[in-house]
């Protein structure tokens, strides 16, 4: 367990079941490393995180052990199994942390993570409290109705598709998921239903999750260019 009350402490969640790809998608192959070893190499090198803890389905915390040992991880502090909803592996890596200044919430499934997406969402967080990658939408987005039909076409200019690593002061995170009822999708969520405001900082579009087959074909291409 954590015991600073300084620096960032990355939590890597890759607890899914991976449903929609028909595969757990944390350990797949990707360009000869598995797919959660690319976000993890970028944050271990990383000189502003501290600490990672490792939220895993409980199926793969003995492999993730083992993966972190092999592969030298030594910010690696702390392997969990997480819950059966994305909020409750996150309370469960949170549970693992006494204390830091700032805790950095990253999907395992994303993993062309940047040292400028980690360092750029550090730096917005230490001045807001809260700060979330993302970048604009490219489609047209309708609204639809309870009929199957368009209810309304939302104004481009000011939607957003969130990512991670999302970045918050450690208390504003963790008082967030203590008070929360019902389920969030992202932790921006969580804290936004506290009543605070959460800074958006410009994310990549590289920065895509696996969740499909189709997404790990083309994570394939962006791998093999980086």
């Amino acid at each position: 367990m954590s015991e600073s009350s300084e620096g960032v402490v990355a939590v890597v969640v890759g607890a899914g079941s991976g449903s929609r790809m028909g595969a757990e998608k944390t350990f797949l192959n990707l360009a000869g490393r598995p797919v959660i070893a690319w976000p993890v190499e970028v944050l271990q090198r990383n000189k502003n995180i501290s600490e990672i803890v490792l939220v895993l389905h409980k199926n793969n915390v003995d492999e993730g052990r083992s993966l972190a040992a092999a592969m030298g991880w030594s910010k690696v502090k702390t392997v969990c199994a997480g819950g059966n909803l994305r909020q409750d592996s996150v309370k469960k890596g949170l549970a693992s942390i006494s204390d830091c200044e700032l805790v950095l919430v990253h999907d395992a499934a994303r993993p062309f993570l940047t040292d400028r997406l980690i360092n750029e969402g550090i730096e917005a967080a230490r001045s807001s409290g809260s700060a979330v990658a993302s970048v604009p939408v490219k489609d047209t987005i309708k609204q639809m109705g309870e009929d199957g039909m368009v209810a309304a076409t939302l104004p481009r200019s000011r939607l957003m598709a969130i990512q991670t690593p999302q970045v918050f002061r450690f208390k504003i995170l963790k008082d967030a998921y203590a008070s929360l009822s019902g389920e969030v999708t992202d932790d921006a969520a969580a804290v936004e239903r506290t009543g605070l405001k959460v800074k958006l900082y410009n994310g990549d579009y590289e920065n895509i999750k696996i969740t499909t087959r189709e997404d790990l074909v083309l994570a394939e291409i962006i791998a093999e260019r980086r």
